[in-house]
């Protein structure tokens, strides 16, 4: 009985290795059929890529058109929808005509097979439709269907993709006040000094404050781009401890700074403040709604005039 047990344990032992090794072989195969599959998707896709961008550049729009089932579609950014090579082919000789140098590029960033016969492509592609112009670049989604070797396309979507404006491109607006300027009030003799990062993304701003000639305060201050918000923001240090945050809203005839501040004993306070461009040499700030340690405080008015070049030594 031992005996007849030891050999139903060894025949049910190597039962058991058997159906692994079986499923782990059919698991690879299914594994390496796959990846194949994906493969071959991959350099079919790439290829197309290739024979559309040949085309376009060519303004070929037949080829273009046949890149399609023949019952394929093509939705723009806008939704509109173009069923058909026909009126695929349509759209793209008007385009053609329109735009008779229009050059692309495209990137495929990937592309999945779904189930044995479709798959999925994702990129994007830019359009330059002048020479000289700014490319205008547009995210894509194509379902493609496989019909022998190839994969021409079910449907094809695109989406506005144009990339965010740099903080140089945003600053642009505010760029006229770098430069060196000074107010000469009643309360004294304010130095300004304003000159762009070396990084290009702030514009540094230095104040001297003086009385009598003497200094009697410096301040630093970064404007800057806020991509969260959507607006320009600045940021101000003074050498005695202070600092105050600004939210920048153009108004058509200058800038209205909603600020916030901090002083050196703890207290807060916070200001409108208007900043509008005179003419190219003088700008006007003016300040309202000062509240400081919770109290009101007088507002102000004063125009900034720029400082002219320093004379040359003489020799």
């Amino acid at each position: 009985m031992n005996g007849d047990r030891r050999t139903l344990d060894s025949w049910w032992r190597a039962v058991v290795v058997t159906v692994v090794a079986v499923g782990v072989t059919a698991a690879l195969a299914g594994s390496q059929a796959a990846a194949e599959q994906a493969s071959a998707l991959e350099t079919a896709v790439r290829s197309d890529a290739e024979a559309t961008v040949k085309a376009f550049n060519a303004a070929d729009a037949t080829a273009l058109a046949n890149a399609f089932l023949e019952a394929g579609e093509l939705v723009d950014e806008d939704g509109n929808v173009y069923a058909g090579r026909a009126e695929i082919a349509g759209l793209f000789k008007k385009f053609f005509a329109r735009f008779p140098q229009a050059v692309m590029e495209m990137e495929v960033s990937g592309a999945r097979p779904i189930g044995e016969v479709l798959a999925v492509e994702e990129g994007v592609r830019r359009i330059t439709a002048d020479a000289g112009a700014a490319a205008a670049q547009m995210r894509y989604v194509a379902v493609r269907m496989k019909q022998g070797d190839r994969w021409p396309v079910v449907s094809y979507r695109e989406f506005a993709d144009d990339p965010l404006p740099t903080p140089p491109e945003m600053l642009a607006a505010v760029e006229w006040l770098v430069g060196d300027w000074v107010d000469e009030s009643d309360e004294g003799r304010t130095t300004i000094s304003y000159r762009w990062s070396e990084d290009g993304n702030f514009i540094i701003g230095e104040y001297n404050m003086t009385i009598g000639g003497k200094s009697v305060g410096k301040s630093t201050q970064r404007i800057g781009w806020d991509p969260v918000e959507s607006e320009l923001r600045s940021w101000t240090f003074d050498s005695d401890g202070g600092f105050a945050e600004g939210e920048w809203a153009a108004d058509g005839a200058g800038w209205i700074i909603k600020s916030e501040a901090t002083t050196p004993n703890g207290s807060t306070g916070s200001a409108t403040v208007t900043i509008t461009p005179k003419d190219k040499d003088h700008f006007v700030v003016e300040s309202t709604d000062r509240i400081v340690g919770g109290a009101p405080e007088p507002d102000f008015k004063l125009v900034v005039a720029r400082r002219p070049p320093a004379p040359a030594a003489t020799k």
